[in-house]
């Protein structure tokens, strides 16, 4: 019910240390959508404002899986120091920020060039040391970046053009003894109404069009096309939105869920 974090490239010319995204996962219509409203990504009351309320929720759900992946203490005051993490379609850095303060060394990639420049300059603005690039995962992986201890592809499987080729390449990124977290949307009736219908032309929580229903994938179908690839596959885990609390919590996965995969 939340946009989606990767949208591809413009076109524009770019500065050499972004590159140029490539990628057959690349879906060039819903790149310009998401390059034309890179400038507000941080306004949390912007056309970007779901995903912030969003937000707590899913890098809770991040901190405590990794946290207990890891074997790692998550009160701890940089918990993940010493893991690496990949944040594939990180759009303007709403989790690649986080990510960084909780200890991980990020690399966060987005194939929209608008989208790292936002990022670039919002991380700087922290005091954040985060490695930003316009890049796909396909480009991640011929160039031979990783393995990382933590993959993350959030609110993106939706959006590609061949969603089982860019989850098995995410999948061939994490490092032996790491994980990964997929966040995406069912494809049920009640997603069809409310992650659909209703976020975009009822609340307008996003823009009308952002999402294609028919793209919408089942936990099943995620697990199957991963079923090549040396991972184990949990979940669904839900996260469902109350409209008496304004908030996110881990709840039943008919519309927004999130799946974990781990590597021997």
């Amino acid at each position: 019910m939340v946009a989606s974090t990767y949208p591809s490239g413009s076109g524009k010319a770019q500065s050499p240390d972004v590159g140029t995204a490539r990628g057959a996962s690349i879906d060039p219509a819903d790149v310009a959508r998401f390059s034309a409203q890179a400038a507000e990504w941080w306004d949390a009351k912007g056309p970007f404002a779901p995903l912030h309320k969003f937000n707590p929720a899913r890098l809770g759900f991040i901190r405590d899986r990794a946290a207990g992946h890891f074997d790692r203490d998550p009160r701890a005051r940089a918990p993940f120091e010493g893991l690496r993490l990949i944040d594939i379609g990180c759009g303007g850095g709403l989790i690649a920020e986080p990510m960084r303060r909780l200890g991980f060394e990020v690399t966060a990639v987005d194939a929209s060039s608008e989208n790292i420049g936002t990022a670039r300059a919002h991380a700087e603005q922290m005091g954040l040391d985060i490695a930003y690039r316009a890049a796909t995962a396909e480009q991640m992986e011929a160039e031979g970046a990783g393995p990382f201890d933590v993959v993350l592809a959030l609110e993106i499987v939706e959006h590609v053009a061949d969603p089982e080729a860019f989850l098995r390449t995410c999948a061939r990124l994490i490092a032996p003894g790491g994980m990964m977290v997929v966040a995406t949307l069912n494809r049920t009736l009640k997603s069809l109404a409310l992650g659909k219908v209703a976020a975009e032309y009822v609340l307008r929580w996003v823009p009308a069009g952002t999402h294609d229903w028919r793209q919408f994938l089942k936990p099943d179908e995620i697990r199957l096309m991963l079923s090549e690839e040396p991972v184990a596959v949990s979940g669904p885990y839900g996260l469902v939105y109350s409209p008496l609390t304004d908030r996110w919590s881990e709840g039943d996965s008919d519309i927004n869920y999130m799946m974990v995969a781990t590597r021997a």
